[in-house]
């Protein structure tokens, strides 16, 4: 999995992030390019078209949804996405509720944690059970002309891991 989230695990409001952050974006393209990633249809709908270099499994509960555009596989239940990245390295990309889904299927997390509180989000990352997650890396960086807020970014592995996303 890999997200955003600020202090109080807000992810966004109205189907955006509410903050830029351009290093976690570039951040985020170097992880995951290359790689299959697994999002909710209105994440998947966000972006004003797909990532490049990356094919997307849109979760949706629509049976008749579809996409025009080449590199998207269209599933019906997280598990159905978890099957299509069986043996494969694959990152969970959002939104809220598919966080909550994947997070049983999950043996990383690599979490920017944005420091600042944001009460108007309508979206939240999932609360991490130290119990069963270990936090292996961290690095904080500070606020500065082109970042608003300090962020550290967090790599989370799971205590006793089994799947690949």
């Amino acid at each position: 999995m890999i997200a955003a989230a600020a202090e109080n695990d807000a992810l966004g409001k109205d189907n955006d992030l509410l903050w830029h952050l351009p290093d976690d974006f570039k951040r985020f393209k170097r992880l995951t390019t290359g790689h299959k990633i697994i999002m909710g249809r209105k994440t998947f709908e966000s972006f004003p078209k797909p990532l490049p270099n990356r094919t997307h499994i849109i979760i949706t509960r629509d049976k008749n949804y579809t996409t025009d555009f080449k590199d998207c596989i269209i599933v019906h239940t997280i598990e159905q996405a978890i099957d299509l990245v069986a043996n494969e390295i694959a990152f969970i990309i959002g939104g809220g509720e598919i966080y909550a889904l994947a997070e049983k299927f999950a043996d990383k997390i690599e979490l920017t944690r944005v420091h600042a509180n944001f009460d108007e989000a309508d979206t939240f990352f999932p609360e991490i059970d130290e119990s069963l997650w270990m936090l292996s890396v961290q690095e904080f960086h500070p606020a500065d002309e082109r970042h608003k807020f300090a962020f550290t970014y967090l790599t989370y592995t799971r205590r006793n891991p089994s799947f690949n996303v």
